[in-house]
């Protein structure tokens, strides 16, 4: 994992990324991560964080992450819509009628 840590500060460095912006991209990637894990609830994560869920609360402001569009993020997306079955048939003397 250093080694990894290590070559991404090479190449922020050499894309000529800032010390504040590779530090606030780390915060917001690290947050966000930690958010997801506990589903988008910030007390857990602010407990996880070592902050108080007010900190964590003001961080997401200045690091301008929405936590609306973060729980968005993190639902179950919704149940797919079902086929339409076709009419019903009605099957007498063992042949069906309708439909065919």
């Amino acid at each position: 994992m250093k080694r990894d840590l290590d070559n991404l500060v090479l190449q922020m460095h050499d894309a000529g990324i800032t010390y504040a912006d590779a530090v606030r991209e780390f915060k917001k990637r690290y947050i966000l991560e930690v958010l997801a894990r506990h589903r988008g609830n910030q007390c857990k994560a602010a407990e996880e964080l070592g902050m108080h869920r007010n900190t964590l609360s003001r961080t997401l402001v200045e690091l301008d992450m929405d936590s609306t569009q973060i729980k968005k993020g993190l639902r179950r997306p919704p149940r797919p819509v079902r086929p339409e079955r076709s009419p019903l048939q009605i099957v007498s003397g063992g042949r069906i009628s309708g439909g065919r």
